[in-house]
Parts: C-alpha cells; structure tokens; sequence
C-alpha cells in the first residue's frame, strides 16, 4: 500500500467526490478511479457505495479514513523533520487538555518563538488518554496532561497551576447559591461525569464508593464545552474544574466541600528519537524556574463575575 495512494483515497474520502479530488490531485479521473479500485482489490474491501454525484464511505472504508490520516500525518511529520535539519524550523505538536496551564504554556510558545521564529505549533485537543495515545502513535511531540495520569513511560515538566474541581449547574438550580456543595447534596442530581476512568476513580473516592454507584450519571463527556450546552438544557449537573468562568452565562460553577484539585504535566516519551526543534523545545520548557510564569488569577466565584 503505498502512501500516493492512500493520499489519493483521504482526499476522495474528504470531499465525497472523485470529480473534486482529482481536481485537488491534479490527475484525471479515469486515473483516480482506476487506483483506487486497485486499492479496494489489494485490500479486499469495498471502500466506497458510489451514487449520484456522492461517493460514501462504507465501514471498511471509514475505519482506512481513519488509518490513513494517521499515516499521512505521520508522514508529513517525518518529511518536516528531515526538511529542518539545517536550522531550526518546522512544526512541533503538542496536544492539550482543558486546562488553565495552558495559559502558561502558550507563554513558553511565545518566548521559545522568540528565538527561533521560523518553528510553529500544532495544538491538538482532547483528553489526557486520547493526547497520550496520539504521542505513542509518534503524532504528538508533546502533552499537556491533566492530572490524575499514568506518566510511567514518559519525563515530565510539572506545571504551576493547580486547578479545582466544581459542579456546573443552571443559575435557576438549588445548587446555584451555595458557597460549596458535597458529596451528599450532588449525589441527589443527574451527574454529568467525563471519560477517564481515573477521573472517576478520583471522584469514587471523593464520594465515597458506596454513594457513588448510586448517583444518576445521564452522560458521559470528554471536553466540557458540549457538556455545558447539556448542563444548560436540564440535563444535570456537571463535574468538571473551574475555568474561572461559566462556559455559558446562565451557568454557575460550585466548588466542591472538601475542595477537590488537580495539577498538569508536560509530558514526553522516555527513550524517543526526537526532532531537534523539539528537543530544544524541551530543554527551553525543563529550563524554565517553574516555567518562570505569573500564574494569573486564581478562579473566582462566577456568581461575582457580573457584578
């Protein structure tokens, strides 16, 4: 399978058209039709019910949209990293939790491109397991991870912010004015509760495991902003850590009683060739006295905030 090819499929893939890829390919598309019947045969997979003026891809031929992302990205990474050898140029990815450390990451971005301005970023979102899973593909460089983690397999950079955890819930809700809310008072509303098993394991123990498997969880979320947008329609409550703002106006954000935090890492493989942008990188972020940042204002009650 060569990776002309898969190029070819992930651009038809992309625009469900073999008329548009071929366009964008620049090659005809009796060609572009032909290479890709050659790559169902060599797979032995149909990738594509093709009809009316729309190619869609069947489920063989999601799962090698998937694949074939990943490895042209890689790809892409490689060729870079060869192409910058002579000085120090290039993109270094990095992937990224919601958390307010970002902030003083962006702050290390900013003063590492200072020195070498012809080096970029390419920030990618999602959780901890989902950036740590990306970095062992060898599609991040980096990751800025929200505690609870596993970082045995990788060196790490603390970061200086540690953050709270709070319930976000609709200004109209009982939970709204309280100062702080506890394992009891939450465990009487529909919980919106995230991904990680750590995440939970960490929240079993704030409640209690007995409490815990009795409370109502309707959704499961990754990244707080959709959940705030349930959170908003009546869906419960969401447990999630303070932004320092409600995502949504009619939204307040409780801290937990007993106070529940979390700190972050920037995090890398151990034993891992790596670019020498990113090393540099590396050794700008490890150099830093505790990052060298002003850590910002800490979180403050959202119920304030228009005041």
């Amino acid at each position: 399978m060569e990776l002309r090819v898969l190029r070819y499929f992930y651009t038809v893939a992309r625009e469900e058209s073999i008329t548009r890829a071929a366009r964008l390919l620049h090659i005809t598309q009796p060609t572009l039709s032909r290479q890709l019947m050659q790559l169902e045969e060599e797979l032995g997979a149909a990738l594509f019910r093709r009809g009316g003026h729309r190619v869609v891809l069947t489920e063989d031929g999601l799962l090698l949209k998937r694949r074939a992302q990943e490895l042209l990205e890689l790809a892409d990474k490689t060729r870079q990293e060869f192409r910058s050898r002579e000085e120090l140029a290039g993109e270094i990815a990095i992937g990224c939790g919601e958390t307010r450390n970002m902030a003083c990451l962006s702050r290390l971005m900013a003063s590492f491109r200072e020195e070498h301005p012809l080096v970029g970023f390419r920030i990618y979102s999602a959780t901890a397991d989902e950036v740590k899973d990306r970095m062992e593909n060898g599609l991040l460089d980096l990751g800025l991870l929200m505690e609870p983690v596993d970082v045995q397999r990788y060196h790490t950079v603390p970061m200086p912010l540690r953050e709270r955890w709070c319930a976000l819930v609709r200004e109209d809700s009982p939970l709204a004015q309280a100062e702080a809310v506890g394992p009891q008072e939450l465990a009487r509303y529909p919980l919106l509760l995230g991904w990680r098993e750590q995440v939970l394991d960490m929240l079993g123990e704030w409640f209690g495991e007995t409490l815990f498997r009795q409370v109502a969880v309707p959704v499961r979320y990754n990244l707080i902003n959709n959940a705030a947008v349930l959170v908003e329609q009546g869906m419960g409550a969401a447990i999630c850590l303070d932004k320092g703002f409600a995502p949504c106006p009619c939204l307040r954000a409780v801290p937990l009683r007993p106070a529940l935090e979390s700190g972050a890492v920037l995090a890398w493989k151990r034993e891992q060739v790596r670019s020498r942008r990113v090393e540099r990188f590396i050794a700008h972020a490890a150099s830093a006295p505790h990052l060298q940042m002003e850590p910002g204002p800490e979180p403050t009650d959202s119920r304030n905030k228009e005041e």
